[in-house]
């Protein structure tokens, strides 16, 4: 299949060496029916081959909030690099198309690709804002009109679950560890990659997802479920209790009986506080059993039964057997109840433990949580006050429950070096015509200040010069700024023939980098969860007065009677 869809060998290195993209059902299919009935449309008419520029972008920022973080470009230029029909696939669109369409334009079908296009956009990971251009599509207008829906459909998930991971980051701190759990409660299989990858772009650490880690390089984290817990019955299960200790120099032939006389230690001891008694003995079993396999990294999940009458002190008495043999345990995981109180009780716990036993260390011992977690629950951890090192965030990260879809736009805005725009009763969604460049202009302290289109030939603004900022529609919202620095968004990551220089595709750890850079860039009362600072976005002047002029010319005059 592969070999059939991107022809031979030197064919992709001719399109740059590109692998197609990372979910194979991504080909020229993947589209709605309407690109291939335009498609004939401009064939039968003779307008395939003129010159069209699209603009891909967004109309408001997602989850009330003030700011995008751009992601799903690469699977974007795979696509492009690799866009050719196989011939099942011409085949299939001869059946789903009306008898009469005429059999020269499945001949032109196959001999499209996209090495007359041309593709800029801002680099995957940027933060992004509303009617600024993510991508200007510039081609033949029949093959720029099949990539449509494609294109919009990579960018939409990829950057509003990126938006999302990002807005649990800055909720949850810089120093937390992020841990997206959500593969089982994804949208299906591409769901679930798609959200480990673009999670991780949007500052996530890990994942559990194991297809993701192997595809993208993503770390890994994960431990055990309830079921594991239940599924023990006591410790006269364990078989093989010999542990050798970390450095190699001796066995502990009954790790269970260490275990059991550092947790008789504990319940004697003044620091329990008669909080416990008996512990359940099968959840002692599985915390024991999973120690004996991952010694270097045990975590435990404490609350099957109940986390400080039991959990805890379960855990803690493998974790006090691990250390006698050299082993560090890696902490605890609270997946229910009230998790400020019980991360709390828990640190208590653990420092009392480094306090009376003289155990350095063992009051940093981590703990994690999960459980339905969002950004509500995460601020409200943050305002009673916690002890979580980590969160393991699931179902409202990945199914972006807060917001299913960014809303992105596919627009034309140029054919045949003519302007062209969109108009609509509704002013936002009025598009801003002809092709266009974007900077981005930064103040006296480092922060973005505006974002600004103008129009290509323009001159760029420039550092120290004052430059009049516009309101595409309404007239009196306008400032000057004198940029300190100026920085232009777009960037070619397509020539096609063109003889630009290709920007090279970044790997993903890269763009996480960018990512949290560029939101470190940004101005606290933009980021913030409740009444954000809108950010600017403008025209130049000149700009400006061919948008209001274009569309008095393309806006019938009504006739009064």
């Amino acid at each position: 299949m592969a070999a059939l869809r991107n022809g031979p060998k030197t064919e992709g290195k001719r399109a740059g060496g590109i692998d197609g993209p990372t979910n194979p059902m991504v080909t020229p299919l993947l589209t709605d029916l309407y690109q291939y009935t335009m498609a004939y449309a401009y064939w039968k008419a003779g307008k395939h081959n003129e010159r069209a520029v699209f603009d891909l972008y967004f109309r408001k920022n997602p989850f009330g909030g003030e700011y995008t973080v751009f992601a799903g470009l690469e699977e974007c230029i795979k696509l492009v690099a690799n866009f050719r029909f196989t011939e099942d696939e011409i085949a299939f669109i001869r059946k789903s198309l009306p008898p009469s369409c005429e059999v020269g334009f499945y001949d032109y079908l196959r001999g499209i690709d996209c090495s007359d296009m041309e593709i800029h956009a801002i680099s995957e990971g940027f933060v992004v804002f509303p009617k600024i251009p993510l991508m200007r599509v510039e081609g033949p207008v029949a093959v720029v009109q099949l990539l449509e829906t494609p294109l919009a459909n990579l960018i939409n998930y990829a950057s509003l679950v990126a938006t999302n991971a990002a807005r649990h980051r800055f909720v949850a701190g810089k120093d937390k560890l992020l841990l997206e759990f959500g593969l089982r409660r994804a949208q299906g299989p591409d769901g679930g990659i798609g959200a480990s990858k673009y999670c991780y772009m949007g500052g996530f650490d890990a994942t559990s997802n194991v297809a993701a880690g192997k595809l993208f390089g993503i770390p890994l984290r994960g431990t055990h479920s309830h079921a594991f817990v239940s599924s023990f019955m006591s410790p006269d299960e364990i078989i093989e209790k010999s542990l050798k200790s970390r450095d190699g120099s001796n066995v502990c032939e009954d790790f269970v009986s260490l275990v059991q006389t550092w947790l008789s230690k504990l319940k004697w001891s003044h620091i329990s506080g008669g909080i416990f008694g008996e512990t359940n003995q099968s959840e002692l079993a599985a915390f024991i059993s999973y120690a004996l396999a991952f010694p270097e990294n045990f975590l435990a999940l404490v609350d099957t039964y109940d986390v400080m009458r039991s959990g805890i002190p379960n855990f803690c008495a493998v974790a006090l057997a691990l250390n006698d043999l050299g082993y560090k345990a890696v902490g605890i995981r609270l997946d229910s109840g009230d998790l400020a109180y019980l991360s709390s009780e828990s640190r208590k716990f653990f420092r009392a433990i480094e306090k009376e036993f003289k155990m350095r260390d063992f009051g940093k011992t981590g703990i994690t949580a999960s459980n339905d977690l969002n950004e509500e629950t995460l601020d409200a951890l943050n305002k009673q006050g916690h002890e979580v090192d980590a969160f393991g965030i699931g179902t409202h990260l990945v199914t972006c429950y807060a917001q299913p879809a960014l809303g992105v736009v596919f627009k034309l805005v140029e054919i045949n070096n003519q302007p062209r725009i969109k108009l609509s009763e509704d002013v936002s969604k009025v598009s801003i015509p002809c092709k266009k460049r974007s900077f981005r202009l930064y103040g006296k302290e480092g922060y973005p200040l505006v974002d600004i289109m103008t129009g290509e030939n323009e001159p760029p603004p420039k550092v120290g010069e004052r430059i009049l900022c516009r309101h595409p529609f309404n007239e009196s919202k306008r400032a000057y700024v004198v940029p300190q620095r100026v920085e232009e968004l777009m960037k070619c990551f397509w020539p096609g023939k063109s003889g630009k220089n290709r920007e090279e595709l970044q790997p993903i750890k890269l763009i996480r980098e960018r990512c949290i850079d560029q939101l470190g860039q940004m101005r606290p009362d933009h980021m913030r969860r409740l009444n954000p600072t809108p950010y600017k976005v403008s025209v130049s002047a000149k700009l400006y007065d061919f948008i209001h002029f274009l569309w008095l010319n393309e806006a019938p005059v009504g006739e009064l009677q």
